[in-house]
Formats: C-alpha cells, structure tokens, sequence
C-alpha cells in the first residue's frame, strides 16, 4: 500500500498514513481535530550511478554509443548493433 503524507494545519504537526489508492484522502487530524492537506513528497525512486543514462541515453553530444566507447563491440556484453551500438544512430530513434 501507498504511503502517504499529511500536514495538520491546526498544530502543523506532518504524519504520514498507509493508504489504498482508492480510499478518500484523509480530512482531519487524528491528534487535534485540525483539517488536513495531502503534501506532495519526494520520490524513494532515484537513478544513481553511470547506469543507462550514461551508457546512451543521455543524447548524441559525447559520441559515445551503447558500449559508453564510441564504437560497438561484442566483449561489451551485449550483441553488436548494426548501427553502430548507440541511440544517436538508430533509425528507430527518429
């Protein structure tokens, strides 16, 4: 279940509440009584490291394919590309 945060803005104290997506976003402050509203909270969800973005994804500027070397090799790990192991190249991408 989707956890989500409110602030109290009668004692603007911030708690979080376990929720269904479906079920009606809360209302009232279990402490005070106050009415409440649903803040918006950063995502647990973040992209670290050299990854995918870094390894073609991220545009043609650097000239780097797939691979992250500038040209496609099977000892990359993966299979060749026939364009040429990166993004900028490959006419799906247009």
């Amino acid at each position: 279940m989707p956890v989500y945060e409110y602030e109290c803005s009668g004692c603007k104290k911030v708690f979080e509440v376990q929720q269904r997506i479906a079920d009606a976003p809360l209302s009232v402050c279990p402490g005070c009584g106050g009415e409440v509203r649903k803040l918006i909270s950063m995502s647990s969800f973040q992209l670290k490291g050299g990854g995918w973005y870094n390894d073609g994804y991220s545009g043609c500027a650097s000239g780097k394919t797939a691979a992250g070397s500038g040209t496609a090799s099977a000892d990359s790990g993966g299979a060749s590309c026939p364009s040429g192991g990166g993004c900028c190249n490959c006419p799906a991408a247009t």
